[in-house]
């Protein structure tokens, strides 16, 4: 059964034949690559969302159409977020990026520079009212609390509150009885553990960007905080990144 609210082209209801859908956060990176992969194992029709919100890495976008296509998302958006009016991050603002010679040199005690003010929150909202749009109630981002838990935008209590604002934010959640979920597949785990089970739904890691703070050609620089961690991650397994190990080459 099909349900509108209020003349908006709203499906509250699905039809038998109507698959679940689900829209996923998807930058690019190694951890969204991951989780599309994950919200498609779990039998969801996928709408992959991602943002040229002003960042210094737009290269990442080039990833992103990449990954939605090799892991056949059903709809791939780029929604337009000018955030370089606000600043305050190293990706948006005319700060330098950190760079470091290893990953045990990167301190998780309080946000870095390259904290994005209030992005997921953000970026939550718009998936929020696409979600509404193509009648999805799921919501799935690649967040981790390990990586940095000075980012409080990737920990689960905010997800949670999230979950409820979306809820009675809006028609779906407050007139229609629809629940919001956030879904974050990854919080928990370390970096290696989510490259395992990427590569274990045959995710190609060397079509993903995760840099910081590329080069003139979009190469990694294997020093960023991001390069860093994804470097160490693949190590873990006994592996070698085959982005930075491309680039290195170049």
């Amino acid at each position: 059964m099909i349900r509108l609210i209020a003349g908006m082209d709203l499906i509250l209801e699905a039809t038998v034949d109507q698959p679940r859908r689900a829209v996923v956060l998807l930058s690019g990176g190694l951890d969204s690559a991951t989780v599309l992969a994950i919200a498609n194992a779990e039998g969801y029709e996928t709408y992959a969302l991602s943002f040229s919100y002003g960042q210094r890495h737009t290269v990442e976008l080039a990833a992103a159409h990449r990954v939605a296509r090799q892991l056949g998302a059903a709809r791939h958006i780029v929604f337009d977020l000018g955030m370089r009016a606000i600043g305050g991050s190293a990706l948006t603002d005319d700060i330098d990026v950190p760079h470091h010679d290893s990953v045990d040199q990167l301190d998780s005690s309080s946000a870095p520079i390259t904290y994005v003010p209030a992005r997921n929150l953000i970026f939550l909202s718009v998936a929020a009212g696409w979600a509404e749009t193509v009648g999805a109630t799921d919501i799935f981002i690649g967040a981790n609390a390990l990586d940095y838990s000075g980012y409080p935008d990737c920990r689960r209590p905010f997800l949670d509150k999230f979950e409820e604002a979306a809820t009675l934010g809006t028609v779906a959640g407050a007139d229609g009885g629809m629940k919001f979920r956030v879904y974050a597949p990854l919080v928990d785990l370390t970096k290696a553990q989510t490259i395992q089970r990427g590569l274990e739904l045959g995710v190609d890691y060397s079509i993903t960007h995760s840099c910081y703070d590329p080069g003139p050609s979009g190469q990694a620089c294997a020093t960023c905080d991001s390069c860093l961690l994804r470097k160490r991650g693949f190590e873990d397994l006994g592996l070698t990144d085959p982005v930075l190990s491309e680039s290195v080459n170049t």
